[in-house]
This record gives C-alpha cells, structure tokens and sequence, in this order.
C-alpha cells in the first residue's frame, strides 16, 4: 500500500515537515527515518545521484513508512516519469514560474487522459502486477510540489497555485534571492516582500504554503510555523552533520 498520509495532509493544509537527502546511499535515510519526519526528498537537481539510487533511496524511505517524494533536476518529461516509474510518491518540481510550467509537471506526472506520461511498467507498479491499483493511487493521491524560486515565479504566484493537480508551494531561499541579484540575502526588503506575496496569496486560497529551512535551526523551523507555512523542509542531511560536529567541536 503506497503512502497516502501526506497527500491527505496538503488536501487539509495541515502542518507536515520533511528533509532534504543528497548524499546517495542508503544509510542516510535509514539515519533520519528515526528523526520523525513525514516525508523525505531525494534531491537530484545538485548532486550526482543516478537513476539506480533514486530507486534504492526510494524504497529505503518508504519501508521506514515514510513518504519519498523527488526533487528532480528540471521541469521534464523524462526526469519526471524515471522518478515516479521508480516508485516515487511524489515530485517537488524546480523553477516553475508560470502558469504553464505548472500544468506542464502535472501532464508529466499523470497518465493520459489528464495527462501525457508515457505508460510502462517497474517498480511503481509492481512490475506490471499492480497496474490497477497503481494507476488510481495515482489518480488520487500522488503528491506535486511547486517550486517557488524565481521573483518571476512570485509575479505568477496567483494563477500557478490555482493549476488543478498542483498539492503545494515550496520557496527555494537561495534561488529566489539570487533572482533578484543578492544570493543568501534574506534580509534584502525586495527577498522578504517577495516571500510576502506568496504567503499572501497562499493563505487567502489556504494553499499549502512550504519553504525549505535550511539551517537546521529549531527557531527558524518554529518561526516558519507560526508564521503559517504548513509543508517545510528541513535543513538537508549534510548540514545535519556538519552543523553538529561543527558545534560540539567548539565547546571544547
């Protein structure tokens, strides 16, 4: 039985919070399964994580019973289809920043007639011997996620979140700064009111409102959530890590 907890979550705009993987091997989603997050993403926009470890990571991620979405590495056809044909319960698209782009990562995801993915059969579908019982989980409950990382994203933030098929917004920091020409400034008036118009527009829809805490620091984690975003990554594995040892190296 695929993950539907997290679908039901976005549909209720309820609070739900995951990481970020980079590191390719299995170990490390066993290691942050024991954090209880409700979700995990396998980041293949910026790492070197091949097809083969997608799946891997994958179904490490939901034997721990917890839901394995995939940051692809762009809005395309083929990116999409090798995520969700290895199982994946659902995808954080990077730079969508129109209407278009939207509709597009839904086609991508959705077999015909609501969408144009190519039908075939792996892990996702049990080898071909859960076709069915793929095809209306997938009708139902795969999960897509809007990135939201582009001042021109921003502009378009109204007619991206009303796009049918769309679960949530997630704000990339770093891009979204570095659209507007100051990288990692997120105390720059042009990065802060930009983040504004998303809240705005996102809670007076009660659209599931996310953004990627990068620190793992638990006051930015709890500002973000009393502030009203609802789908939160946070921090990344390798940060995690080398935040800690940093740290406890310092005290002595």
């Amino acid at each position: 039985m695929k993950n539907t907890l997290l679908k039901e979550k976005l549909q209720n705009n309820e609070l739900t919070i995951g990481s970020w993987i980079t590191i390719g091997h299995p170990s490390i989603p066993e290691i942050l399964s024991s954090a209880g997050f409700e979700w995990l993403a396998v980041d293949i926009e910026h790492n070197s994580i091949d097809n083969s470890m997608i799946q891997t990571l994958i179904s490490t991620i939901q034997s721990k019973n917890i839901a394995a979405l995939v940051r692809i590495s762009k809005n395309d056809e083929v990116a999409i289809k090798h995520a969700m044909d290895a199982g994946a319960d659902g995808i954080i698209v990077p730079m969508i920043n129109t209407k278009e782009d939207a509709e597009k990562a839904v086609e991508y995801v959705k077999y015909p007639p609501l969408g144009r993915r190519g039908v075939g059969l792996s892990r996702a579908q049990n080898y071909g011997f859960g076709f069915d019982q793929y095809r209306e989980w997938l009708l139902n409950s795969a999960v897509i996620i809007a990135q939201i990382e582009h001042i021109d994203a921003v502009e378009n933030i109204e007619k991206i979140i009303s796009v049918e098929g769309i679960d949530g917004v997630l704000i990339g920091p770093y891009d979204l700064s570095g659209s507007l020409g100051k990288p990692g400034d997120f105390s720059e008036p042009d990065y802060v009111n930009a983040i504004g118009r998303v809240e705005k527009h996102c809670k007076k829809k009660n659209f599931p409102l996310g953004i990627h805490v990068i620190e793992p620091n638990e006051d930015l984690l709890i500002s973000k959530i009393n502030n009203g975003f609802t789908f939160i990554a946070f921090s990344t594995d390798f940060y995690f890590m080398g935040e800690n040892a940093i740290r406890l190296m310092n005290l002595l």
